[in-house]
Order: C-alpha cells, then sequence, then structure tokens
C-alpha cells in the first residue's frame, strides 16, 4: 500500500464551466483486488482523534442537515444508504451516475460527515462523525476526470452561491464547502460572499477548506476568507499541520487531513490526504452541536469550537492550526452551559448608541464587511491509495 502524489494543476489553467473551479490539487487512486470492509474501522485514527465515542454519548446528530457542495453524493452507498435526501444539480451536464468520474470527491466527504457503516451491527465500512445526520447533496462541481472539463474552461457562473442559498432555503444546518481557488487569479466574489451571509443569517453553519497550497505559496483561498466561515486546516495524528495545509489569516481549526479513509461510489475504500477532509470533520463536529443545541446560532458554534480546541498553539492562535485540533467532545460539554442568542448581526441600536439626530431608532449597525467572495474550487483530497490487499493495477485519476 503506497500514497501517490500526482502535480498540481497549473494555476489559472483548469476553469470548470458552471463556476469556474480551479482545483487545489489531484487525486490519484490505485486499485486493487479486494481486502474485507470490516478491516476499514480500524484505520479510521481520526473518530479517536475527534473523541466521537465521548461525544456519541450525547449524540450522534439526529435530526441534523448536513448540505455538502460538491460534484455530487452516491445515496445508494452502503455507507450513506437512507442517510441521502434529495438534492440539486446546478451543473447540469457532465458525468452521470454510474460514469467513473461520478460523485467522487463528494461521496468521500459525506462519508466523513454522516458514514453509518454497514454489515452486521453496522460493524464494516466508513464510520462517520456525526452517523445520525442527514446528506443534502448539491452539485456545483464537477470531478478533475469528468471529461467535460476540457469543453468548460472559460465561463465563471455563479453555482457555488446559487447552492449555498439553495441548501439554506432547504432545511441545511450545516454546509460543508470541500473546495476552494487559490489560484493566482482567485478574488472575491460579491455574490458568493453575499450567499454565504445569506446562509448564517437563516442559521446555518458554514464550513470550508483551508486550502492545499501550504507548499505552493500560501495563497488565499475562496470560500475560506469570506467572513463568518468555519475554516479548517489540516493536521496529522500527531496534531502536526499537514505540510501542504494553506496557512492564512482566516483558519480557524486544525482537523484530520491525513491518512483518511474514503468511501468511494465504486464502494471501495481509498487513503487519501487534503484540507477537503478537513472540512468534513469540521462540519460534523458541527452537526453533533446542532443536533444537541439547536437554537445556537453559527456564530456561537465558531466561537465553541475555538474555545474548546486543544493543543492550542503557545499565543492561542495562528495561521498554521487556528485555535487548535477540533474537540467535538468538549464543545458539546461547554455548549450546555451557554445561552442560545437570537440571529441578529451586530444589533446594538439603542442600547449603546441611542437615537440618532432626527430622533429614529438605530438600524442594529452594518451587516459583513465589505465585498468578499470570490471563485470556487475544490480542494481535494490531494492523494489516494485503495485499501485493498493482493495485486495492484492502475486507475484512474482525478
Amino acid at each position: 500500500m503506497s500514497i501517490t502524489r500526482t502535480p498540481f494543476p497549473t494555476r489559472g489553467a483548469r476553469r470548470t464551466g458552471a463556476l469556474g473551479v480551479l482545483l487545489a490539487a489531484a487525486l490519484t487512486l490505485t486499485a486493487a483486488p479486494a481486502a474485507r470492509a470490516d478491516g476499514i474501522r480500524a484505520q479510521q485514527w481520526a473518530l479517536d482523534a475527534l473523541h466521537t465515542q465521548q461525544a456519541w454519548r450525547t449524540t450522534q446528530g439526529k435530526g441534523v442537515t448536513v448540505a455538502v457542495l460538491d460534484t455530487g453524493v452516491e445515496a445508494d452507498h452502503p455507507d450513506l444508504a437512507g442517510n441521502v435526501l434529495p438534492g440539486k444539480d446546478l451543473i447540469g451536464f457532465g458525468a452521470r451516475r454510474g460514469d467513473r468520474a461520478w460523485a467522487r470527491h463528494g461521496t468521500a466527504m459525506a462519508g466523513i460527515i454522516a458514514g453509518h457503516g454497514h454489515g452486521p451491527g453496522d460493524s464494516a465500512g466508513v464510520m462517520g462523525v456525526a452517523p445520525e445526520a442527514r446528506i443534502l447533496p448539491v452539485r456545483v462541481i464537477l470531478e478533475d476526470g469528468d471529461p467535460a472539463r476540457a469543453r468548460a474552461r472559460t465561463s465563471r457562473g455563479d453555482a457555488l452561491a446559487a447552492g449555498i442559498r439553495w441548501a439554506a432555503d432547504h432545511g441545511a444546518d450545516v454546509i460543508n464547502l470541500s473546495l476552494g481557488d487559490d489560484s493566482a487569479s482567485a478574488h472575491p466574489e460579491p455574490a458568493e460572499d453575499e450567499a454565504v451571509q445569506y446562509a448564517l443569517k437563516k442559521g446555518a453553519v458554514v464550513v470550508a477548506s483551508a486550502g492545499n497550497g501550504g507548499e505552493k505559496g500560501d495563497h488565499i483561498s475562496y470560500p475560506a476568507a469570506y467572513p463568518g466561515v468555519v475554516v479548517a486546516a489540516a493536521v496529522d495524528r500527531y496534531g502536526t499541520r499537514a505540510s501542504f495545509s494553506t496557512r492564512r489569516w482566516y483558519t480557524t481549526l486544525g482537523a484530520p487531513g491525513v491518512d483518511i479513509v474514503i468511501a468511494d461510489p465504486d464502494h471501495k475504500y481509498y487513503e487519501g490526504w487534503g484540507t477537503s477532509a478537513a472540512s468534513a470533520f469540521v462540519s460534523g463536529a458541527a452537526a453533533l452541536i446542532k443536533a444537541a443545541h439547536p437554537d445556537l446560532t453559527p456564530a456561537q458554534i465558531k466561537k465553541l469550537l475555538e474555545d474548546t480546541a486543544r493543543d492550542a498553539p503557545v499565543d492561542g492562535r495562528d495561521d498554521s492550526r487556528g485555535f487548535g485540533f477540533i474537540d467535538p467532545a468538549a464543545a458539546l460539554a461547554a455548549a450546555g452551559r451557554l445561552r442560545p442568542a437570537g440571529l441578529h448581526a451586530a444589533a446594538y441600536g439603542n442600547r449603546y448608541f441611542g437615537p440618532g439626530p432626527d430622533g429614529a431608532p438605530g438600524d442594529g449597525g452594518p451587516g459583513w464587511a465589505g465585498a468578499l467572495a470570490g471563485g470556487a474550487g475544490v480542494a481535494l483530497l490531494a492523494s489516494a491509495v485503495v485499501l485493498w490487499r493482493g495485486r495492484r493495477e492502475e486507475h484512474d485519476t482525478y
């Protein structure tokens, strides 16, 4: 078993039509004759690192909906069956169910968030952080291996912004964005920023990957850089920042992103790395908190995750790992001591400033700052190998 890395796409070279996606990394899969799926669980080191057994004494995410804005999700995967809601395809072209380039990345992220395993006692396959949560799939990007990408490189489109709004309007409690544009041409896009703020005001926690540009200049990635987003950097099983993980001011937390077991629509299991996975783990943790404390606001949940992170940097926070390693069990314990707040953004009004010169009460202050928005591109798991025994043979790349 080995991990094979593939080159990062040339910046600015890969634009996907419906939303101008720049892939931050490539994922190589090497297939071989099958091993038993019941050996997968033992390799999910992240479940122990996140203290999930302790967190599950409180909740496993029942009643919470996590929107996965990605390449689609294979609802029939045995580890996800029954947990996937009818979704939305905002791309409308490219690979379809049954094609090899269909829903691979999105299925992997959904499994990390809400996989429930399968077999007797659900003892086989991938277990997610919130195995009783529901997944709302929203297809907003194409897989890197999708042949349609070759004819869809120039149009930017608004699929990501539309997808965020659609998810918020269709019951998403958490929105996972395991994607990001950190190309040389990456820039804030007002429609996307406004969509993020819309979702936050409706009570949805928005989580994004920090980016896989740690060895390529640590360029700012969008949507990670939008205000209010919970941003996940990748760490290994020892809590050390992964070298590929982008270091930026917006990083909120470190989460597992190295040697991560992922489910695939082909019903095999792979091992990969990337800040995509870290984002999915954080979304699963947010789902647990939402399930136990549905009245907490996105800002409160973000602060909870920050305050309860363990192994914090020396100065309390840094750009590599944010406030430290995510600890959903500790966050759940602390959440029980919080008083839910309203969903109003910075609404001080008369309490501090009093009426204006004309006697009218204040309007509650400004909303989110400025037109910060941006392109979208997958911060993919950057490398993978199938967890399989026996002879290996070449598989495809995305």
